[in-house]
């Protein structure tokens, strides 16, 4: 059920999510396949909501001038606003979160159950970190509940995973 109290279907919300192959490319295989998955969470559970402007919306993220583009319309497509988001205060956490979720996907081939608990603990919280941040950016432009900054940050993340 959508946090917007009105359904799935409800007005605060993305119906649709894309990337700008012009700016941003196509990855391999698996981030190809990171990306898809990161997007179908974010459709299957949102809440998305530009004050004074009535949704649903659809997303598309891009880059410009290495900012993180926000270009958000309805579903039919009539531009609503673009947001450019500075990548900057991300670029730690990025860098953080990709060498802890390596070590994650590391462990749970050699580690105990406790170690992997441990790594996957600090990998929440490096996650929770940057949807606050993403929030903190997006704040008065954009209204996300957490789980929803979460899911975006996860495609934000897909876009830079190596794979």
């Amino acid at each position: 059920m959508a946090s917007d109290g009105k359904g799935a279907k409800g007005s605060n919300r993305l119906a649709a999510v894309a990337l700008d192959e012009g700016s941003i490319g196509r990855g391999n295989p698996d981030q190809e396949h990171e990306r898809a998955i990161a997007i179908f969470d974010i459709l299957e559970e949102n809440h998305f909501a530009i004050p004074g402007k009535e949704g649903p919306y659809a997303l598309t993220l891009g880059l410009v001038e290495n900012k993180l583009s926000f270009a958000i319309a309805t579903p039919e497509g009539e531009p609503v606003i673009t947001h450019l988001l500075s990548l900057t205060p991300f670029r730690r956490v990025i860098r953080d979160y990709e060498m802890i979720c390596e070590s994650y996907y590391n462990a749970i081939r050699t580690a105990s159950p406790t170690q992997i608990e441990a790594i996957d603990m600090g990998r929440r919280g490096l996650h929770n970190e940057a949807s606050e941040t993403l929030k903190q950016r997006l704040d008065g432009k954009v209204d996300l509940d957490h789980d929803t900054a979460r899911r975006l940050f996860t495609l934000i993340f897909a876009l830079h995973w190596k794979g």
